[in-house]
């Protein structure tokens, strides 16, 4: 569910990363197109009232100069839109002849584009700060040529640009709005199309799960028509052919350790009566023991496939009675432990004083679990040439525990261990069922079955077993 959570999360951030980013894309371009219609129609204004004062000026430029400075100043002083636009009358040197604002009404300016309109003698504008107030104008100068083709000043309008910026600033936050009008029906709409995607996907992950943990059979209601309709049709062929293919498996295994118990019992007991017969000479006698032995190991291995098959077909039961585990396990240290002699291995029952309680349990396929475990001890542990076993009591049950001091069990195994046909690196011999029936019958009695490394070395084996079935 967590990596359906973050499908969801990079579905909808996607999503919303493409509208943001073909917004905010959208915002700009109409924001550039306000400012610069904006701008533009600003500016024509400016050089229309330009081009119309300095046409007005015209016949004053062939008076004499004192002449045409007072009319300057007169016309400064009686020009109407003073409030929004400051007209100034400026001379060849740059300083101010007069001013809508007054005639020495600040500073010189010193933008560009007046003696831009003195060297082309043609109207020029400016769009930027003023270096003197560090306020955006915008300034359109017209040059003032007298009589004798002299250019004697120009004349300059400046306005602030203050309420075009401001009228720019609130077509960017509309269209911000507008922007975010959109994302919202996106984001719902979005978020109920992929889950509608997700809801399928959820269910079809949660029964391949269960088809991937062993519950082969099981089918997906086929209610989709599209490619999520396919991938359902596939895993549910897919968990058909592979219930056929473990059926054939159980039936073949269960089959074929029907048909070698006969030869294995008819080979065991006439081992055991020629190993009785006193005549035999020693290396006959000692060959006997080996077919004895190697008999009896696929004896055992039999019934190992046996128990597996009736842990498939669900045919395991259980005879449960009060039991005494303690000796119950005990025996099967003591019988063990002789036979581990013989191969230099020494079983040490760690005993304690401790008072075992009686359990419901089925004490034959306890004492089945016991022997495994230690026998998966000695094969793979064996070099160790040491074993200890021992059994406590908890408040909820006992605990039943087993540990060799071989090389351990691969950290990245250990998960893998119980499953069944599972050997890992080992190189010991084994059907590699043993532990996942231990398991299972474990399970059986609403126990745990534990495996881990153990400190200083060797493998750990945790048998948790309820006081109560």
């Amino acid at each position: 569910m967590k990596k359906l959570r973050g499908l969801r999360r990079q579905w909808i951030a996607n999503t919303v990363s493409v509208v943001c980013a073909l917004g905010l894309v959208c915002v700009l371009v109409i924001t550039a197109a306000c400012a610069a219609s904006y701008y533009s129609n600003m500016e024509s204004d400016m050089r229309a009232r330009a081009r119309s004062t300095t046409d007005y000026f015209a016949d004053y430029l062939h008076q004499d100069y004192n002449r045409y400075y007072q009319s300057c100043i007169t016309y400064a002083q009686t020009f109407e839109d003073r409030n929004t636009i400051e007209l100034q009358f400026i001379n060849a040197n740059g300083g101010i002849v007069a001013s809508s604002y007054g005639r020495w009404a600040g500073q010189s300016p010193t933008t560009p584009e007046i003696r831009e309109a003195v060297t082309s003698r043609d109207i020029c504008s400016y769009v930027g700060k003023d270096s003197a107030t560090g306020e955006r104008i915008l300034a359109v100068s017209s040059p003032m040529i007298y009589s004798n083709g002299e250019v004697i000043g120009v004349l300059r309008y400046v306005t602030s640009t203050r309420l075009v910026d401001r009228q720019i600033l609130v077509v960017a936050l509309i269209a911000l709005l507008g922007m975010a009008a959109v994302i919202v029906p996106v984001l719902i709409f979005s978020s109920y199309y992929i889950q509608a995607i997700l809801k399928p996907v959820t269910e079809i992950t949660e029964k391949a799960k269960r088809i991937a943990g062993g519950t082969y059979g099981i089918q997906i209601r086929a209610k989709y028509d599209d490619e999520i309709g396919e991938l359902v049709d596939t895993i549910n062929e897919l968990s058909t052919k592979i219930n056929q293919n473990e059926k054939m498996q159980t039936e073949f295994i269960s089959s074929l350790s029907h048909e070698l118990r006969t030869p294995l019992t008819a080979i065991t007991g006439w081992s055991e009566t020629l190993i009785g017969n006193e005549s035999l000479d020693p290396e006959t006698r000692r060959g006997m023991k080996i077919i004895l032995r190697e008999a009896k190991r696929l004896t055992e291995m039999v019934v190992e496939l046996l128990d597996f098959t009736r842990i498939q077909d669900d045919r395991m039961t259980l005879n449960v009675e009060p039991t005494d585990i303690r000796g119950e396990f005990e025996d099967v240290v003591y019988m063990y432990g002789s036979r581990l002699k013989q191969d230099g291995i020494d079983l040490v029952y760690l005993d304690n004083d401790e008072e075992i309680p009686e359990i419901t349990c089925d004490p034959k396929r306890l004492r089945q679990v016991f022997l495994n475990i230690l026998d998966n001890a000695a094969k793979h542990g064996g070099e160790g040439k040491r074993i200890e076993a021992s059994m406590h009591s908890e408040k909820a049950g006992v605990v039943v525990q087993i540990r060799d001091f071989g090389p351990g069990i691969p950290e990245d195994e250990i998960p893998l261990v119980k499953k069944k046909f599972y050997k890992g690196s080992s190189k010991a011999r084994g059907t590699g069922i043993g532990l996942a029936v231990c398991d299972e019958i474990v399970q059986m009695h609403g126990g745990e079955l534990v495996l881990s490394n153990a400190e200083g070395g060797g493998t750990l084996v945790t048998v948790k077993l309820p006081a109560v079935q």
